[in-house]
């Protein structure tokens, strides 16, 4: 029996197909594509029809890789990219392009929340997190404030993955784990938090739809696809999920004690946890996971983006990069880099930038430059798990993925600035592995528990550990770039 799995990114999509008994990739494609182009800065913004049109070729391509195999697929799972605003008018039509997670257009709509449900503390209280900039609940705001013949026009209010989803089934449902990433699920009791609907529009509860269990599935493949796919009439669609979420899955976090971060285009941190996690300080998220459990997380917009940025203005090559970055010694001879290129999430700067500090004639190399990258974007995360622990999660090992995380120079400057093990895995795609997963068990084959046992892996020749003098550096490296935020943002630089 074969399960699919989809993640639907940012970038692009990628599709593979799992063997439920032996754990084996039988095949695997990608299609990419771009945001929109020509918006004001701070706008992100991608066409549905383009996930949808790299979904159909991905799906095509590995059902053709495998052959005859292809009628024991029995489950499709879905992951997409949270937060993302997909709008449909009464004939089901997209209205316009979708607003996406890293859009920070909507810092105005984030005040007027605060403003009227008593700031973070009264939202937090109240639903458990804050409304930030990359949520949905602004962009639904923000579209009513800026397009209002838009907004009147919407029936239905869905995320990436739900719209996917629909494509396949022809259903509209949320699950708990996406569903929470909107500012308008309340984290405790997982149902719509009816103030926050309201305060947006009363009407919009009528264009937001049910929302329940992950472990539900959303119902079968619909007749005609199955049929042009070339699949059996009775494969199942999971309820599917977030990228973290079902990133959380495809790295074995089904139970408490392991947090997994990737170091990809942005930056993230999370674990499990069986009860809500909810910081007072709003600074880790608290989602709920794609599992009817709780996702507490941390991200950050600015991993290998920053890194990528000193690759291309030097024209580097991967293994160059690799190799500045290992020349360079830890500290970066004193150069410090606050990584914020294109705003940022953890701290809240939607407005921040990038700042280099402590540049003087003689640290000002190459290597150096690369090395305060990595530096800066792995202790933006560190900052968040500090907040983790300061919460009562302190993981015992930490997985990486992500394109960072092939690097052995900033896989140990992760395990000096988290101060634990980190280890990757032997399976890269971590989304679509969770996504195909959850396919397998809501077409009832297994469980998430065993199937992460079987085929979720440690790639052990990979697993770093932390040195001491590692740990009180970057300790004290960590404070300095918060010091720096903080009084840059006090003085209105940031």
């Amino acid at each position: 029996m074969i399960a699919l799995g989809i993640d639907s990114g940012t970038q692009s999509t990628k599709t593979l197909a799992l063997d439920l008994e032996s754990g084996e990739l039988l095949a695997e494609s990608r299609g990419s594509y771009q945001l929109v182009g020509g918006l004001p800065p701070g706008h992100m913004e991608q066409h549905p029809g383009d996930w949808w049109q790299a979904f159909t070729r991905t799906m095509e391509d590995c059902l053709q890789q495998l052959g005859e195999r292809r009628r024991e697929v029995v489950g499709i799972g879905v992951s997409g990219q949270q937060h993302g605003l997909v709008v449909l008018d009464e004939r089901d039509e997209v209205l316009r392009p979708a607003k996406l997670w890293c859009d920070t257009s909507t810092t105005q709509e984030c005040q007027l929340f605060a403003e009227a449900f008593g700031g973070d503390e009264g939202l937090i209280a109240l639903a458990g997190n804050p409304i930030l900039p990359g949520y949905t609940a602004p962009k639904i705001l923000w579209m009513k404030r800026q397009e209002p013949e838009v907004f009147a026009r919407i029936a239905s209010v869905l995320l990436p993955h739900d719209y996917l989803n629909f494509k396949l089934t022809g259903k509209k449902r949320m699950e708990y784990g996406d569903a929470s990433g909107t500012g308008l699920l309340n984290l405790r009791s997982r149902r719509w938090q009816k103030e926050l609907v309201d305060f947006i529009d009363p009407a919009l509860g009528e264009a937001l739809p049910s929302v329940g269990s992950s472990r539900e599935a959303l119902g079968l493949l619909s007749p005609d696809l199955a049929e042009g796919w070339g699949l059996s009439d009775s494969v199942v669609v999971s309820a599917g999920g977030g990228d973290n979420m079902m990133g959380a899955i495809g790295t074995g976090l089904v139970c408490q004690g392991v947090m997994t971060a990737s170091l990809g285009t942005s930056g993230t941190l999370y674990g499990v946890s069986e009860s809500p996690v909810i910081d007072p300080e709003g600074e880790v998220a608290a989602f709920c996971d794609s599992n009817d459990q709780w996702l507490p997380l941390v991200c950050t917009m600015n991993v290998t983006v920053t890194t990528e940025a000193m690759r291309s203005l030097f024209a580097l090559s991967l293994p160059e990069l690799e190799a500045a970055v290992s020349a360079s010694p830890r500290g970066a001879e004193g150069l410090c880099l606050l990584p914020y290129l294109t705003g940022e999430r953890t701290p809240n700067l939607p407005q921040g930038s990038g700042v280099l500090h402590g540049l003087t004639p003689a640290n000002l190399t190459q290597e150096n430059l690369a090395r305060a990258a990595a530096e800066g974007a792995t202790l933006g995360l560190a900052y968040g798990l500090n907040r983790f622990r300061a919460l009562g999660v302190n993981p015992s090992e930490i997985r990486l993925t992500g394109g960072g995380s092939q690097s052995p120079a900033w896989r140990q400057i992760c395990a000096d600035a988290f101060g634990a093990e980190v280890v990757c895995l032997q399976t890269t795609e971590g989304a679509a592995l969770g996504a195909a997963m959850q396919g397998g068990v809501a077409a009832g084959v297994g469980d998430l528990e065993s199937f992460c046992e079987r085929f979720v892996k440690p790639d052990e020749g990979t697993r770093t550990a932390p040195q001491e003098e590692g740990i009180s550096f970057y300790h004290a490296q960590g404070e300095r770039l918060h010091s720096l935020t903080q009084s840059l943002h006090r003085a209105g630089h940031l």
